[in-house]
């Protein structure tokens, strides 16, 4: 099934890097910019956290939160928050069970190795938990500013 606008958002229920336990109703009344990534501190992912981090007080002034997921555990997500000085939530989906719920787990190919993992997308999220923007195969760097816009819309 595929996700539209308009849809409920499938609940999340998950931790963060600190062992924090997070759902998406602790963000109720509030925008979410949920976006999936491959992998902490790898080129694109990077980029696109950090262009998130660097966009942040515009994203807090629309009255939104970033929520990042990966299959990266807890450890992962501190080591690259830190490293990168990142403002945000990160969320653990070490079994994909969000990015199932999500649609994004699916099948990649890289050097003519097919896998299968994150295909990096973001979901905007409205106050009333629903989904008001879906990007997926989002460029690392268009998708800070195609968020934004959408939660500012």
């Amino acid at each position: 099934m595929t996700l539209q606008i308009g849809d409920l958002a499938p609940e999340i229920n998950t931790q963060d890097q600190d062992g924090r336990d997070v759902t998406l109703r602790d963000y109720l009344g509030k925008a979410v910019i949920l976006y999936f990534y491959p992998r902490d501190d790898t080129p694109g992912c990077t980029t696109q956290a950090c262009g998130f981090r660097d966009r942040f007080d515009a994203i807090t002034a629309a009255n939104a939160v970033v929520l990042g997921v990966s299959p990266d555990d807890a450890v992962s997500h501190r080591q690259f928050i830190t490293k990168h000085g990142l403002p945000f939530t990160l969320l653990v989906d070490t079994d994909h069970c969000i990015a199932d719920a999500y649609g994004v787990w699916g099948e990649k190919s890289m050097y003519g190795n097919t896998y299968m993992g994150v295909i990096r997308s973001h979901f905007v999220i409205d106050g009333a938990g629903r989904i008001a923007a879906i990007e997926y195969k989002v460029s690392p760097k268009n998708s800070i500013a195609r968020a934004l816009k959408a939660v500012t819309a």
